[in-house]
């Protein structure tokens, strides 16, 4: 009752004076409560205000469909337009969150994720929440914060678990934020699951990143090891029988089917278990980094929409070939389409390196000697990944965009290439695949042999 008062002008000027002063002491109490931290709380569960999800792939549908399910009133938006029964749609992330309380967003990668709440920025409210859920690490979480509004809270909750948990509920949900923030969006996070809140902003993000370095290769392994098994002549039913007497068992009979029959629909992408590796590099990450590179080698195959599970049989195509893709961690991600290096024998290809970031921009717009300089320290960082050096090289092909600056470009060669020099090819093109770039070098190298 007394909240319905606050609310309703007609009692707020009711006749009796002893009303009136009761009502005027309990707005200065609601008052002083709007501006204390436990408001921030209290607020967001007494107004019940709207929610805004933000991606409708294969996790976001479910997940939203789970908040209407449960009773919010939900404003969905994605990329190509899709619809949700019982919740609104809105043309842009900006008009998606106009009236929101809480967004959440539930995309592919970080460029997505920055590139959609960059969107969304114009319509959100203040003291509006953000949650973020997709897997993008701490990094690209602390990125977030710095962007976003200081009125705009921020929380991050990426999921463990695929299509089927998100469609049951039955998501783990790491949670990190400010214990005020975290408690604003709790019990809307318990629609997904269990909310298990790992610490401050970016705990979850990080969290996620470690479990998956451990669940990621350990799928990694056992596609290997009955790729070996194939080769070797063990009965692949034998082998898996033996390890479902392991402690490896549970995850055994998981992929048994796999092995029997092969991949599943895609719950779980190969690319995007890639992605995960990838953002999860680190030197302490030796086997975490071996599933990475053959992740992303399957991919390269064409591989990324299809299941996790998938890499069993690519593990052994890619045994017979001899050929491995190689995308080190020490420079940017590829697009997917291509990857870093292919190595066969003592053999390393080195694809054309150019001098864009790793959100894609160009570095060093108009100045050949910048542009270079970090192409040839991505070179070095490729060659590095494989024991090589500048001195392994073979054979060097340069592609300029202007010729007449070639004497730049020398410069920066010779400081790097200091020896006898490889065989050399230099052209100049009209233009590169993304307006700004001068430069494009590509290399090949002998692997030295292994002492």
């Amino acid at each position: 009752m007394a909240a319905a008062a606050v609310n309703d002008p007609v009692l707020a000027t009711a006749s009796s004076r002893r009303s009136e002063s009761v009502s005027n002491t309990f707005l200065l109490r609601m008052g002083h409560m709007k501006s204390s931290r436990w408001w921030n709380a209290f607020g967001s569960l007494y107004r019940g205000g709207m929610i805004s999800f933000l991606g409708l792939g294969r996790m976001g549908v479910p997940m939203a469909r789970r908040l209407v399910a449960a009773g919010h009133k939900v404003t969905v938006w994605n990329r190509t337009p899709r619809t949700i029964e019982g919740a609104a749609s809105a043309a842009s992330p900006a008009e998606a969150v106009a009236e929101a309380d809480l967004v959440i967003t539930m995309l592919a990668d970080p460029a997505a994720v920055k590139r959609v709440l960059s969107d969304a920025a114009p319509g959100l409210r203040r003291g509006a929440l953000v949650v973020e859920m997709s897997t993008i690490g701490p990094e690209a979480v602390a990125e977030l914060r710095d962007r976003l509004p200081a009125q705009v809270g921020l929380v991050d909750a990426p999921v463990l678990g695929s299509v089927g948990p998100a469609a049951d509920g039955t998501l783990t949900v790491l949670a990190g934020g400010s214990p005020g923030e975290l408690a604003r969006c709790r019990e809307t996070l318990k629609v997904f699951g269990r909310v298990r809140e790992v610490g401050g902003l970016g705990a979850g993000a990080a969290t996620k990143l470690a479990v998956m370095s451990a669940l990621v290769p350990a799928q990694v392994l056992l596609a290997e090891t009955v790729a070996y098994a194939e080769a070797t002549g063990v009965d692949t039913s034998v082998l898996l029988d033996v390890l479902g007497d392991t402690p490896l068992g549970p995850l055994v009979e998981r992929v048994r089917p796999v092995v029997e029959t092969g991949p599943p629909e895609t719950r779980y992408a190969l690319g995007l278990a890639a992605k995960d590796l990838v953002l999860a590099s680190h030197p302490a990450q030796t086997l975490a980094a071996a599933a990475r590179d053959r992740l992303l080698d399957a991919a390269s195959a064409g591989l990324g929409g299809r299941d996790l599970t998938a890499v069993f049989g690519h593990a052994g195509a890619a045994g017979r070939t001899g050929v491995r893709k190689l995308n080190p961690a020490s420079v940017p991600a590829t697009n997917g389409y291509y990857s870093h290096a292919t190595r066969a024998g003592n053999l390393l290809f080195v694809s054309g390196q150019v001098a864009l970031d790793a959100d894609g921009r160009v570095v060093g717009e108009g100045d050949m000697t910048r542009q270079s300089e970090y192409v040839m320290d991505l070179l070095a960082r490729v060659l590095a990944d494989q024991g090589c050096t500048f001195d392994d090289v073979t054979h060097i092909r340069t592609f300029l965009t202007d010729m007449s600056l070639l004497p730049e470009y020398g410069a920066v060669r010779g400081r790097h290439i200091t020896g006898a020099p490889p065989a050399s090819t230099t052209v100049e093109v009209s233009r590169l695949f993304v307006p700004g770039l001068m430069i494009e070098i590509e290399v090949v190298a002998a692997v030295p042999a292994t002492p």
